[in-house]
């Protein structure tokens, strides 16, 4: 009897685990399979409103002096004396003697002309006295016709003798104050090649200056840029042959204003400039129109301390003052699709491609003209495709949902 129960016990054992699995299914509530909606793109937006815009050109060059010019001994002679200013980077004086010439020479020569004057001047006297008594002698009819005609003669060679000597002793004079050599204008030194004791001949270059009283900058500028600017293209009409007068007007329009920026001892300055003039002819190399950039007292002091003096030689970008224009948008270069369209979002949050008139592009900055209407909404994203009429998410609406969420869920907190 007892192997027979042994022998049942396995079968009640999965008879058990049966039942348990079936009431286990029984009671386990039903699935439902959910599928959530796919959500519409997320896009940032950029509501436009138009306004009033000035437009910049920028352009490079580099500083150069208004003048420059190489200064020349112009008489033979040992240099006695040279000025400390002399130096390069050296500041002097218009009319200021820079290297001084030994005179003796020159003081010599002065005083030999200066003779022959008076010389001449004796031998006119003398001339002038005899065809008076020559003429005495005509009228009294006791003097002949050639003896008077040899002394109109004398005395027109005494008078050009007279002249001779007088234009000798110019010259002497001339070459006397050459020895003081000077600048005609306020500069600055840029390289000397004199100094006292030397022997120097006429034409010796004794430095290289330039003048201080304005730097120029020379601005090459697109062709297409152009547009923006107001330029004084300089009609020959225009033009004064008067140079007093043309000082006068340039004065009264004193050009459109340019911010030159550079860095200078590792640190970035700016100095008001002014475009005072375009030169006559495009680039053929990189038709290119060069303006001019003048920059007034470059080395003075002004209000600005920490500025320093703008150097020659420096590499600068130009902020050249544009035309304004009114009612324009401005957008990122992200907002433009091509050339001339953007992605307008409407007030369902769809998406439509518009058409604009792009006035112009500036780096990352976009200003257009026409198709659009002020509080419209563009698409500033990157989209690599655009459906007509698509529906899509604005970063804008989603944060405005998350504020509205958040406050409601504090409501119910509290």
């Amino acid at each position: 009897m007892k192997p027979s129960h042994k022998a049942s016990l396995p079968a009640v054992v999965l008879m058990c685990g049966v039942l348990a699995t079936t009431a286990l299914v029984a009671v386990h509530p039903e699935e439902t399979s959910q599928v959530s909606p796919a959500k519409p793109p997320l896009v940032r937006v950029l509501e436009i409103q138009p306004r009033t815009a000035r437009l910049v050109v920028r352009a490079h060059g580099n500083v150069e002096p208004r003048t420059e010019s190489e200064l020349v001994i112009e008489v033979a002679g040992r240099i006695m004396w040279v000025s400390p200013n002399l130096d390069e980077g050296g500041f002097f004086q218009a009319g200021e003697t820079l290297v001084r010439i030994d005179k003796r020479d020159q003081e010599m020569e002065a005083e030999r002309a200066s003779a022959s004057v008076e010389r001449a001047e004796s031998r006119l006297d003398l001339a002038r006295a005899t065809l008076e008594r020559r003429r005495s002698l005509e009228r009294a009819g006791v003097g002949s016709a050639a003896s008077l005609d040899e002394a109109h003669s004398a005395e027109r060679v005494a008078k050009a003798d007279l002249r001779e000597t007088r234009a000798a002793l110019s010259q002497a004079e001339l070459a006397l104050a050459r020895t003081d050599v000077t600048a005609p204008f306020e500069g600055r030194v840029r390289q000397k090649h004199v100094d006292v004791g030397q022997f120097v001949a006429r034409g010796t270059p004794a430095a290289l200056v330039y003048a201080v009283d304005y730097a120029e900058v020379r601005l090459p500028i697109p062709n297409e840029e152009m547009a923006f600017l107001d330029l004084p293209l300089g009609y020959r009409e225009e033009q004064s042959a008067d140079v007093d007068a043309a000082s006068r007007s340039q004065a009264q329009s004193p050009g459109l204003g340019v911010t030159l920026v550079g860095s200078f001892a590792g640190r970035e300055h700016r100095w008001p400039a002014r475009l005072v003039r375009t030169e006559g002819a495009l680039d053929p190399k990189t038709r290119m129109v060069n303006v001019i950039a003048r920059v007034e007292n470059p080395y003075g002091r002004d209000d600005d301390s920490e500025r320093p003096p703008l150097p020659v030689g420096l590499f600068v970008e130009a902020e050249i003052e544009g035309r304004a224009y009114d009612a324009v948008f401005q957008v990122p270069r992200s907002a433009l699709r091509g050339r001339d369209q953007v992605v307008v979002i409407d007030d369902e949050s769809r998406m439509h491609t518009r058409r604009v008139d792009v006035l112009r592009a500036d780096g990352d900055t976009v200003w257009l003209r026409d198709g659009l209407a002020a509080g419209e909404r563009v698409c500033i994203s990157p989209l690599e495709v655009v459906v007509e009429g698509m529906k899509v998410r604005s970063s804008d609406a989603d944060a405005a949902e998350e504020r509205s969420a958040e406050s409601s869920r504090k409501g119910k907190a509290s």
